[in-house]
């Protein structure tokens, strides 16, 4: 979109000539989807006020559960990719609908890599934009079942058959996860296709748009978790990182995991999975390695330098982007003394530079992440404000925290503590969108002007200092 004023970010069938537009394969629910369109928003000067959407899992509150889990079932299907139309899914009409969220113009640099709160805050202070590794779709699954993940290995090989044939450049990770996904992981399953090679239309952007020499920088989300070689290009996991949980919980004799299959109309008596011990590999997330040697191909052709920044866990990124976004607000005259803590989908990259905020992500509301932010709170010089946006999970388990340990989390505030009462309402079993991050960011006061860009070098050199400890590793 050249010269366009404002984002396309759509979520019904689009189709030309009878393919699948992106905007119905690229999953709505999906972070990397909501990160995108947030930093696309950053750069063309908008806040995400429009990001209406709101997660399936959100929906039918009111409604009994039996008949709740089944009309989730029919919502999950409508937004899901048709089983009979995965083999048009185009690989690289996606990479051409993602470098048009952004606008048409030089940049001094570009941040690549796995989707990350902190990747968007990063590429919004250095006025960059932020182009994901991945993308992720939901695929229906007609006669699926929450405890039936061999099941599901074996109808995702069939879409896997389908989808990556006409699609080389791609491999795909397979995740089942009731504890992520709820009762949807019973009605569709979710493939998380990462590029092996920089996509053509990444490659004609950044040659487009990045200014000579401009240095590059790769975000590699390194966790582990047990990974089944399903095929060529196919791998499949149970469970995530994400979660809460661990490895050994997903078996029927964990507790924690009867629980989660309990609310989500599963029995841990039926559990079936396709393997009782898998091999350790990288998580979801992580960065092909071909597509690293391509991006780096493509970087030393155009005389730019690659960076990489290594995260073995999310709350280290945070960790390092909100001390450097103190320091870099700090270095411009301000004080840098409030803080916001973000949770998955609730982030505003471009109202938390406008306020001159600090801002901390969190990927989710799970127990461990929230501690993780507690622990840099606590060890972080004191901030006099701290504004706490708590995104609802969709759904109940012991792996969430409760709204105790984020009311800990804000009192870090020495003059104000704030939970946003919106999603407090709610919580932990309705979603609220992204758009109440905007609302409420767009009412603290305003520190204009900007501080100017940050400079590459100066990022590297502020994440090193700061997540270094803490396991980063930058290079």
């Amino acid at each position: 979109m050249r010269g366009a004023g404002r984002v396309r970010e759509k979520t019904g069938w689009l189709a030309t000539g009878g393919v699948p537009a992106p905007q119905q394969i690229v999953s709505p629910d999906s972070h990397s989807r909501v990160l995108l369109a947030a930093a696309a928003r950053a750069l063309h000067g908008r806040d995400c006020d429009d990001l209406r959407y709101l997660p399936t899992l959100s929906r039918f509150r009111s409604t009994p559960e039996p008949l709740r889990r089944a009309a989730l079932a029919r919502a999950a299907a409508r937004a899901a990719v048709a089983p009979d139309r995965v083999g048009d899914v185009d690989a690289d009409r996606i990479a051409q609908w993602v470098v048009e969220q952004y606008p048409q113009r030089w940049y001094p640099g570009v941040v690549v890599g796995s989707p990350h709160g902190g990747a968007v805050h990063l590429a919004t202070a250095m006025g960059v934009p932020w182009l994901p590794s991945e993308f992720e779709m939901a695929v229906h699954w007609p006669h699926g079942s929450v405890d039936d993940a061999a099941g599901a290995l074996v109808y995702g090989g069939t879409m896997a058959d389908r989808f990556l044939p006409p699609n080389p450049a791609l491999a795909v990770r397979q995740v089942h996860d009731p504890a992520g996904r709820g009762h949807l992981v019973g009605c569709t399953i979710t493939l998380v296709a990462r590029w092996r090679r920089l996509p053509d239309p990444y490659r004609r952007f950044l040659g487009a748009c990045l200014a000579p020499a401009a240095p590059m920088l790769m975000l590699r989300d390194a966790r582990t978790w047990p990974v089944l070689d399903a095929g060529t290009r196919h791998s499949f996991q149970v469970g995530a990182p994400a979660s809460g949980l661990d490895p050994d919980d997903y078996v029927p004799g964990s507790e924690r995991f009867g629980q989660v299959l309990r609310h989500t109309g599963g029995d841990r008596a039926r559990w079936r999975a396709p393997a009782l011990a898998c091999p350790t590999g990288f998580a979801e997330h992580s960065v092909e390695p071909a597509f690293e040697e391509s991006l780096r191909g493509w970087a030393e052709a155009a005389g730019s330098a690659l960076h990489r920044v290594l995260f073995p866990r999310p709350e280290a990124l945070s960790a390092a982007t909100a001390d450097l976004y103190r320091g870099w607000l700090r270095a411009a005259g301000k004080t840098g003394n409030r803080c916001v803590v973000e949770c998955g989908r609730l982030i505003d990259p471009w109202q938390v530079v406008r306020a001159g905020m600090v801002p901390y992500w969190c990927e989710n509301a799970a127990r461990r992440t929230v501690a993780a932010a507690e622990w840099w709170l606590a060890g972080s010089a004191a901030f006099s404000s701290v504004d706490v946006l708590p995104e609802p999970p969709g759904l109940e388990s012991e792996a969430v925290a409760g709204l105790a340990q984020w009311r800990a989390v804000a009192s870090f505030g020495r003059r104000r503590a704030a939970l946003d009462r919106v999603a407090v309402r709610g919580y932990p079993g309705s979603p609220v969108p992204t758009r109440r991050a905007t609302e409420v960011l767009r009412g603290q006061p305003y520190d204009l002007p900007r501080p100017a860009p940050l400079p590459l070098p100066a990022a590297l050199a502020g994440l090193r200092d700061s997540g270094t400890p803490l396991g980063l590793l930058v290079c």
